[in-house]
């Protein structure tokens, strides 16, 4: 991979290690050693570039991480966080961040801050983080489920507002609402079902705005409303076993991801709420 390769994907790449490091300093630090890495490697089997540069540098910072944790030290800017100039802005400000957000992520594992923020922040599936962290993809899906707890207790206000965008999702689902559907989802909207939710009858994956809205318009009729490890969510149960999770990542007020999960040793340590009555 060549300078101006690089550079082209660095503004992003920047974003995602200041969120896992909360500091602007630390972020241009991984990001350079992330190309020191990689700049003699031979990137000619690489399809996906923007993905496969984020899972190195999240290596980086997950290093740095828990040297940190070893070291007990804190980020410099911790309490004066800045924000990443340029397009990929709005990446690093997402949902809000904010100084209860930045103390709620300092005190998650390596672990578990870089699975939710790598998912939850930047819709990077969880396979692709698993390899990173080390852990199988059922349990990097708990490592952000458990983050993804603490994160929201921080964030009361932005809970019930997606909640609200989860329900009317689900609502024009099973009313076949293709319109809303449309408004609800980001254009660049992205659906995945995990091995075993694809055994079930469900794409593997679909891309776009109008396919989503599609592949799900009219059906979902026996989904509920849930609270998933306390983010909002719904599933489908058959006598009372849960078979599927949906899972949204939502941001700027717009479905970003929707995953469908029905691998078992997930969803037997998944915490379910069930909101409101079943479906007809």
């Amino acid at each position: 991979m060549n300078t101006d390769d690089f550079e082209q994907h660095r503004t992003h790449l920047t974003a995602v290690a200041q969120r896992m490091l909360g500091s602007r300093v630390e972020a241009e630090d991984a990001v350079q050693e992330a190309w020191l890495r990689i700049s003699t490697a031979d990137t000619s089997g690489v399809d996906n570039p923007a993905g496969w540069l984020t899972t190195v540098v999240a290596r980086v910072c997950l290093n740095m991480l828990r040297s940190r944790e070893t070291r007990r030290e804190e980020p410099l800017e911790t309490h004066t966080p800045e924000t990443v100039e340029g397009p990929e802005q709005d990446a690093v400000i997402a949902d809000s961040v904010g100084l209860a957000l930045l103390v709620v992520l300092d005190a998650l594992s390596p672990a578990e801050r870089l699975a939710f923020v790598l998912h939850d922040l930047f819709a990077l599936p969880f396979d692709e983080i698993a390899p990173v962290v080390g852990k199988s993809t059922a349990a990097t899906r708990q490592l952000a489920s458990r983050a993804r707890r603490r994160v929201q207790g921080a964030q009361p206000g932005q809970q019930a507002a997606k909640k609200e965008i989860v329900r009317a999702f689900m609502d024009a689902a099973r009313g076949g609402d293709m319109g809303r559907l449309l408004e609800l989802l980001d254009p660049d909207v992205v659906l995945r079902s995990d091995a075993a939710a694809a055994a079930m009858g469900s794409e593997a994956l679909v891309v776009g705005q109008r396919d989503v809205a599609g592949a799900l318009c009219g059906k979902a009729k026996a989904v509920r409303l849930a609270l998933l490890d306390s983010a909002p969510g719904a599933v489908w149960t058959h006598r009372g076993e849960l078979k599927v999770a949906f899972e949204f990542t939502i941001a700027d007020g717009l479905i970003t991801g929707i995953e469908l999960v029905a691998d078992p040793e997930y969803l037997a340590e998944l915490e379910v709420e069930f909101l409101g009555r079943t479906a007809p």
